[in-house]
């Protein structure tokens, strides 16, 4: 049986087609990892986006513009001087993963139907857009129950010991 394609929004998260999995833009990825790796050390008053472009291989300069939106939006702090650079504004704990894929992409929709997608010729005759709203829901719930803390030391979380995994085994 043949599989219809759904429209996809770009620079969003993404459907993969090869692997059938869902993927986060690269500047998701590396604001996650960002985080995690401020999370993982908490004893420094602050690292410089040079440091962490350095410990995950990632371009500093890209980097540096993901810190500098996630400080914007109130999920770390910058800290100007010789010895500045960025530090976590809340305890790991208390920033998702949907917070910070928010404050880089914008909206998540795994379609481009979202709630604010009205120019859809398909609106009065579609039968899927409810169900994918729930998918899209619970993709948002799942991101939502996901710390950064979770991230750094997962197999020391309780409360959580799940959520990552699940996060690796979602399938549309």
């Amino acid at each position: 049986m043949p599989q219809s394609r759904i429209p996809l929004l770009p620079n969003k998260v993404n459907l993969i087609e090869e692997t059938g999995v869902l993927r986060l833009t690269k500047k998701a990825d590396y604001g996650l990892m960002a985080l995690k790796f401020l999370a993982e050390r908490p004893n420094d008053a602050s690292l410089s986006a040079r440091d962490i472009a350095e410990a995950y291989h990632i371009p500093p300069q890209l980097l540096a513009k993901i810190l500098q939106r996630l400080a914007k939006v109130g999920i770390l702090r910058s800290h100007a001087g010789m010895s500045g650079g960025y530090s976590l504004l809340k305890h790991p704990r208390e920033i998702s993963a949907f917070e910070v894929i928010h404050a880089i992409d914008g909206p998540l929709f795994i379609t481009s139907c979202g709630p604010s997608h009205s120019g859809c010729d398909l609106t009065d005759s579609c039968t899927i857009k409810e169900p994918l709203a729930r998918v899209n829901d619970s993709i948002s719930g799942l991101l939502r129950s996901i710390s950064i803390a979770d991230l750094a030391e997962p197999a020391a979380d309780a409360a959580h010991p799940r959520a990552v995994q699940e996060l690796v085994n979602i399938r549309v």
